[in-house]
């Protein structure tokens, strides 16, 4: 056999070999002895009572995991609207390249400070348009 195709033949060997995968079995928990107790499950909530936690667990993202933020600029990302909002800019919003503004009207742009361009509810990201009622 030559080397060749003995580095060939170990190569396939090593590769095909790393493809098995071992199911992993699940843990299993010892059983309760009959002399103690079951678990109780806990107590359903008291009607009119609700426990709201004081702060959410994760804070928002300031960015997006499928969206740039916009250049040179501050913003953060609102996840229901679908769009960055400038924090500098009120009602000025960003997506893909694009800045829309309400004034009465949405406007779009490719720069914050214009020229805008007059559109319509056709023409801004979905919760834009949900979010000011046009």
């Amino acid at each position: 056999m030559t080397a060749i195709a003995r580095i060939t033949l170990l190569s396939m060997v090593l590769g095909l070999s790393a493809c098995v995968v071992q199911p992993q079995q699940p843990e299993r928990l010892p059983p309760i002895p009959p002399s103690q107790p079951r678990p109780t499950p806990s107590p359903a909530p008291t009607p009119g009572k609700t426990n709201i936690p004081a702060k959410p667990a994760k804070p928002l993202p300031r960015t997006s995991a499928s969206f740039a933020p916009p250049p040179g600029g501050n913003s953060h990302w609102d996840a229901k609207l679908g769009v960055y909002v400038l924090d500098d800019q009120t009602k000025t919003f960003y997506r893909q390249r694009t800045y829309y503004r309400w004034d009465n009207g949405w406007s779009r742009s490719i720069s914050p400070n214009g020229p805008w361009e007059e559109t319509d509810i056709h023409g801004v990201p979905g919760g834009l348009g949900r979010q000011f009622g046009q």
